[in-house]
């Protein structure tokens, strides 16, 4: 089965998740294993077998035939000889025995008077009774009764030894009726060295199997790899969001339907994927002319609300608390509406970052100064550590943790500014209550409440999510937990020092335009506060 996308993809391994290539590797290493595998125990097991099988043959072959002829030769000549014959015609007898063709010594054991046995060889240094072994002795010696199953009363014995590292064959028997006692001793190195000859060609044999099956193993892996690596390759690009890849199907193996069913998957997702993009974006674009069209009755609103609070002191007792009302909620909903057009310019991806060298310290003092802060903030940051950074948004981020910590925390909120490496961080912490731990994760959502209870708070809830929003476009976030003693909350903004490739390789760049982004209002103003947050069961506040 073949299976291809119809896009051309990168160079192998290029764009490639970490440790894809070595998953690829190790699957290949693994089929080979086992085919390795496989074959060396296929390989070891008939040629052990094939080794013990021609081992048993050659040696049963051999052993057979030497004491066949040893025993022939022992009822031809040894029972020729004497009942008590002499020394030398034991040897001489032992002598034409070996020289018979059977490649074997011999020797022969008789009494030249009662218990007096004399010993004649064929070969008096090579063998010699002290070479016949005990046990073999005893058997060759011992008289069977004679019954149905055994019509004679001495047999031929043998046992395999060895000396010096050779092997042999020593056998014996003895005459009946009366005579000499017969032994021989056959080497069976011959046979050893043929029996070496035939491992060693086994064990090639085996090596030549095993490299056999690794090649066949890395063609069948290649074979099965290849549209598996393809398959990969397509849903790493599907990953990518390319939901137009598909592969080409051919064939009725498993394989195909796979990629069958990986082209019907990728198919649903890409409809159900354009079906969301396309509600998401009817959703943006709904929030973002409806945030555009307040801004005109908005603007008139505010310019009421300016005259009213210039007469709020001349206003009838009865009718100012409404007008002070009419102030607060008209000061809030301005302030909502410029958080969704920042909110939309995020989710259009049109927000810019406009870079600038920054002391961060003096950023962080104007921020509390424009909001009359100063009596309710401990600042603890050095002068001089300057970052390149978009200071609006900058100014953001710092007004919505710190109003958020004046307002849903506790007193006294501690801004503290350190550098780690290329990095900045700024730690905002209050001494209130803490945030609950189910409500943790959920901090920077939009619109996000603590309470179900509580629908509806002074914030607009966006503050934080819009702070989280303006740190991300530098490459940065924030992260919010708990203070380890239990006393107050921490929030820790992590910025790059320089934000300039940040800014090349995004959306915006450092010098565009600022479309959009000037002549908003600071996101809160004076005792509001720019946090904008739903309020915080326990106290504190929920993004």
């Amino acid at each position: 089965m073949k299976s291809t996308s119809r896009h051309d993809g990168p160079p192998a391994g290029a764009g490639r998740a970490p440790g894809a290539g070595r998953r690829w590797t190790s699957l290949r290493v693994r089929l080979i294993v086992v085919f390795g595998l496989v074959a060396l125990t296929a390989a070891v097991s008939a040629s052990g077998i094939a080794y013990w099988l021609n081992r048993e043959a050659v040696l049963t072959r051999t052993q057979d035939t030497a004491l066949r002829d040893f025993k022939q030769e022992m009822q031809t000549r040894a029972a020729a000889l004497p009942l008590r014959p002499t020394e030398e015609e034991l040897r001489r007898t032992a002598e034409l025995m070996a020289s018979g063709g059977g490649g074997y010594s011999v020797l022969l054991l008789g009494e030249r008077a009662a218990g007096k046995p004399i010993v004649g060889t064929s070969d008096p240094d090579r063998f010699t009774m002290a070479h016949v072994p005990e046990s073999l002795r005893t058997a060759v010696n011992e008289e069977h009764e004679l019954g149905s199953g055994n019509a004679y009363p001495y047999h031929v014995f043998w046992l395999r030894t060895e000396r010096g590292g050779t092997p042999y064959l020593v056998g014996g028997t003895r005459v009946i009726g009366g005579g000499p006692t017969g032994y021989m001793l056959k080497s069976l190195e011959p046979e050893r060295q043929d029996l070496n000859s035939l491992g060693w060609s086994l064990g090639v044999a085996t090596l030549l199997a095993l490299l056999g099956s690794a090649l066949l193993a890395q063609v069948a892996a290649t074979t099965v790899l290849k549209p598996v690596h393809r398959l990969g390759e397509a849903a790493r690009r599907l990953g990518e969001g390319r939901l137009d890849t598909r592969l080409r199907v051919s064939g009725t193996d498993e394989l195909a339907e796979l990629a069958r069913t990986f082209n019907d998957a990728a198919e649903n997702l890409q409809k159900k994927v354009a079906d969301m993009s396309a509600r998401e974006e009817s959703s943006r674009r709904f929030v973002a002319d409806m945030s555009h069209e307040l801004r005109t009755p908005m603007t008139a609103l505010t310019a009421v609300t300016e005259v009213l609070e210039e007469e709020q002191d001349s206003l009838d007792p009865m009718v100012a608390p409404a007008v002070a009302l009419v102030i607060s909620e008209t000061r809030r909903l301005n302030t909502l509406v410029d958080n969704l057009m920042e909110v939309t310019r995020f989710d259009a991806g049109t927000a810019k970052l406009v870079l600038d060298d920054v002391d961060v310290a003096d950023q962080v003092t104007a921020c509390i100064d424009a909001r009359a802060w100063l009596d309710a903030v401990e600042l603890d940051a050095e002068r001089g550590i300057v970052a390149r950074l978009d200071p609006r948004r900058l100014d953001v981020i710092l007004a919505n943790l710190i109003g958020n910590a004046l307002k849903h925390g506790g007193s006294p909120v501690r801004v503290s500014v350190r550098t780690d490496g290329d990095d900045l961080l700024v730690r905002v912490r209050d001494h209130g209550p803490g945030i609950p731990e189910e409500v943790l994760p959920h901090v920077f959502d939009r619109f996000y409440k603590a309470s179900a209870s509580r629908p509806r708070s002074e914030g607009s809830g966006l503050g934080l999510s819009i702070a989280m929003e303006n740190a991300l476009i530098h490459g940065g976030g924030i992260t919010a937990a708990n203070s380890p003693d239990g006393d107050g909350a921490v929030f820790t903004l992590r910025l790059p020092r320089d934000g300039s490739r940040i800014a090349q390789d995004g959306d915006g760049h450092g010098d565009a335009d600022r479309a959009g982004d000037c002549g908003e209002e600071r996101n809160g103003r004076g005792d509001d506060g720019p946090g904008d947050e739903e309020q915080r069961s326990d106290g504190h506040a929920d993004a």
